[in-house]
């Protein structure tokens, strides 16, 4: 199960584990693990490489706040106007 949002992050960009900083057109995936966990990984706009957001796991206690975890991180992530 995930989701994926294409975003424009602000001027910090997203920091990933893989990559450090990514800026421009990305697009951001929450998916659940096997363990429960929603994790976040970001990608260059329609490029194959996923990069982990650094910090980007949490444990769910119902695997149906995955939506509601994507939507607070493309909230938190997504700023096209800085």
């Amino acid at each position: 199960m995930s989701k994926t949002t294409d975003i424009v992050p602000g001027p910090g960009g997203v920091m990933t584990d893989e990559a450090g900083v990514v800026t421009g057109d990305l697009t951001l995936r929450t998916e659940l693990s096997e363990a429960g966990e929603a994790v976040l990984s970001v990608q260059y706009k329609d490029a194959e490489e996923w990069y982990g957001v650094t910090g980007g796991r949490a444990k769910l206690t119902d695997p149906a706040d995955l939506d509601a975890v994507h939507a607070i991180a493309v909230g938190l992530l997504h700023r096209p106007e800085g």
